[in-house]
């Protein structure tokens, strides 16, 4: 049996390049056009007119982390995702220097367009819920 050594995470989304630029700020990654292009947009119109704008991609210039991908579907988000990123700012942070770390990332993430849900707080571990542009969950940890 094989281990898995890479892995990717898929977005449905109804706006693929708008979702993936967004992660792109977030998580430092980049968004190489697909081999042969120049450009997504010189990508996009190589495509058919109904596959263009169908995907995009991006991912950790050190290789460390995943490649995320964004697709187009045709519907919108009913629930609350089952799975969802956690940008991890706290890691070994406790008390008011953990609280002060979320705070600062999440600041950040509003003008990306990201929207603050709410802070889950315990008395000792904290979160921050968010929204990326299109309403998908994630967590500030």
């Amino acid at each position: 049996m094989s281990s898995i050594k890479q892995f990717q995470v898929t977005f449905d989304c109804a706006e693929p390049e708008r979702v993936g630029r967004f992660w792109c700020e977030v998580l430092g990654y980049e968004a190489p056009p697909p081999t042969g292009f120049d450009t997504w947009a010189d990508f996009d119109r190589s495509r058919p007119p109904e596959e263009q704008g169908a995907f995009f991609a991006c991912g950790d210039p050190s290789g460390v982390g995943p490649r995320l991908f964004f697709q187009r579907v045709p519907e919108g988000k009913v629930v609350k995702n089952r799975v969802h990123l956690d940008v991890r700012v706290g890691t070994g942070l406790v008390g008011e220097e953990r609280l002060a770390a979320l705070e600062a990332e999440c600041a950040r993430l509003i003008p990306l367009g990201a929207v603050r849900v709410q802070l889950l707080y315990d008395g000792t571990d904290s979160c921050i819920v968010m929204q990326d542009v299109e309403g998908n969950e994630f967590c500030v940890d």
